[in-house]
């Protein structure tokens, strides 16, 4: 398992889709698996071919000197995360097929024919009758979550105000944004910590981020704190 050599275009590609997805390698907060990562790969992608990637290396890179404070096993080797390698495929159907015995081939048919139909049947009988009890109970109410989202700022010196207007002028179907506040990280930076509530149908979480991340005068990075159905 893991992405290989991360210094070789096949490696990176690996991990770039692996964080076409995700804000970083394990869970929603910086760990030993992302130091592993980054030391193994060396320096920063490049941003055209692997943009997943180049935008991990750079939020990773603000990090660096709390690397040792980080949760995780800073003994892990980095071969132990990414993707699984993709197993032998088996073989074919066909060629066990051949093995078996041709006195073995029903060459005229069987009853089993007038059954699967009788089974169709029922089963055709089942589903209509689900689906009209279904549309009896009527539409159920569209499934929502509350999300807390962290925006990281790229220093000190970042406009928060214009940062948080930014955040609360993106509209979507479905989301509403709600209460924030600014937290302290240390050496006089502060991140937005910032509610919304989502339909899960019609917002991606994945979507919103790389919306807000966007503003690139801003935003460094996002990461998804919290989140809980309603």
């Amino acid at each position: 398992m893991g992405f290989g050599d991360l210094t070789s275009a096949t490696g990176l590609a690996a991990l770039n889709d692996w964080l076409s997805a995700k804000s970083f390698i394990v869970g929603y907060a910086p760990s030993q698996a992302d130091v592993a990562v980054y030391k193994a790969v060396g320096s920063a992608p490049d941003a055209k071919k692997y943009a997943n990637a180049a935008r991990w290396y750079k939020t990773l890179t603000s990090y660096e000197a709390e690397f040792a404070t980080l949760k995780g096993d800073a003994s892990a080797d980095v071969s132990t995360y990414g993707p699984e390698v993709t197993p032998v495929a088996a073989a074919p159907k066909e060629a066990a097929a051949e093995e078996e015995d041709d006195d073995d081939v029903d060459l005229f048919g069987s009853d089993d024919e007038e059954e699967d139909a009788e089974a169709e049947k029922l089963k055709a009988q089942r589903l209509a009758e689900y689906q009209a009890k279904k549309a009896a109970k009527g539409p159920k109410p569209a499934a929502k979550s509350i999300v807390t989202l962290e925006v990281k700022p790229w220093d000190d010196e970042t406009d928060l105000d214009e940062l948080l207007a930014n955040v609360k002028g993106i509209e979507m179907e479905g989301l509403v944004w709600g209460g924030h506040q600014f937290i302290a990280v240390g050496f006089g930076i502060k991140k937005l910590q910032i509610n919304c509530v989502i339909e899960d149908d019609k917002v991606s979480m994945e979507d919103l981020q790389n919306t807000i991340e966007e503003d690139e005068d801003h935003v460094q990075s996002t990461d998804v704190a919290a989140m809980q159905k309603l």
